[in-house]
């Protein structure tokens, strides 16, 4: 076996309570002026970052949104050069990330990341931005985070629901690892256990939400899925959320939570034994895709396009912009199957 490893990853921060090291990251980057992104629901923990930064907190831009719009981007950088910021610090999950990457990409302006969900996003150098419809994703060495700061305190409050669906986001990170053309038996050990901590984590979540133990290992979890998706390709999977997502303007972590059993589904017969070892880290009976429903049905997640407001009538278009753009991927991409997947994720019926 040959392979090529050509890791690149940000500085980790991680523990209890490290938010309080803030300042310590920033000194180290050499900021004066900071940038504080969040959306507005996160508006509390971005003036708790401007407190801890004092007089170096020079502005807030509270509109991050979901899938990154171009506007929103476009509305970012207005507010960046108008404080002359020379760093983002962007606390939340991956909408305000994402948004930290497009400046970074658009600005070259860089960020710290300070994740308070399980998506993994902070670990990657892949951005996204959707315009006039349609997600545009991409890779480069510019939009991925000076430092992370993972402190379990700052989602032990968030909501079991959004707990659920990014945790599962992140095992479809991780999933889709196991599988990719240009991975290798290091990222095939990260993703496996980074998809084990995250399903211990998801069930024991669910019975307690606010439990340290859980918080911790699901953020782990996430450290790791995300560290496999930012040194790995995507395949079917991310290519069907990305399309739903940005075209139809859907959720973008319920989106992973109903298409990844089916788009597994629809790989396992050509990756049997990756599967069985996805199997066997989520830890149950029957096959990996039966798993991650079953985990998703009994931790609440949703199980069906319908109910995250997907139209019956787009399945057709869904379809035909899924081959726009092909993904490397185990089993080839036939256009019959995928509109029966997608039916079968919009129904929420069980993977075949």
């Amino acid at each position: 076996m040959r392979f090529i490893f050509d890791a690149r990853l940000p500085r980790v921060r991680f523990g209890d309570g490290e938010l309080a090291r803030l300042p310590d990251e920033v000194s180290a980057l050499g900021a004066k002026r900071v940038l504080v992104l969040c959306t507005p629901q996160q508006l509390e923990h971005a003036q708790r970052v401007s407190t801890l930064l004092g007089q170096q907190a020079v502005a807030t831009f509270d509109q991050a949104v979901m899938h990154v719009p171009t506007e929103t981007v476009a509305d970012a950088i207005a507010v960046a050069e108008r404080v002359d910021a020379d760093l983002a610090v962007a606390i939340g999950g991956g909408s305000t990330i994402g948004l930290a990457k497009a400046l970074a990409l658009k600005r070259n302006l860089p960020f710290i990341a300070i994740p308070t969900t399980y998506a993994g996003s902070e670990m990657t150098p892949i951005y996204g931005l959707t315009e006039q419809g349609r997600k545009l994703t991409g890779r480069d060495p510019k939009v991925l985070a000076r430092s992370v700061i993972y402190d379990p305190e700052l989602s032990r409050e968030l909501p079991i629901g959004l707990t659920v669906t990014s945790g599962l986001n992140a095992i479809a990170h991780a999933v889709e690892g196991m599988y990719a053309s240009d991975g290798n038996p290091v990222i095939s050990l990260m993703a496996e256990e980074g998809i084990r901590a995250m399903a211990v984590a998801i069930a024991g979540l669910v019975t307690a939400p606010s439990d340290p133990v859980f918080r911790s290992q699901a953020l782990q979890g996430a450290w790791l899925c995300g560290t496999v998706l930012g040194n790995s390709g995507m395949g079917l999977h991310h290519k069907l959320c990305h399309t739903l997502g940005g075209s139809f303007n859907l959720p973008h972590a319920e989106v992973h939570s109903v298409i990844l059993p089916h788009a597994l589904a629809y790989n396992e017969p050509m990756v049997p034994d990756i599967a069985a070892r996805i199997a066997a880290a989520l830890g149950g009976a029957g096959t990996a895709s039966s798993q991650l429903f079953a985990l998703a049905k009994k931790a609440g997640a949703p199980l069906s396009l319908r109910e995250i407001g997907m139209r019956e009538a787009d399945l057709d278009q869904a379809t035909s912009l899924v081959f726009e753009q092909r993904y490397p991927n185990p089993r080839p991409l036939e256009e019959l199957a995928i509109r029966k997947l997608l039916q079968r994720a919009f129904d929420g019926s069980p993977p075949l």
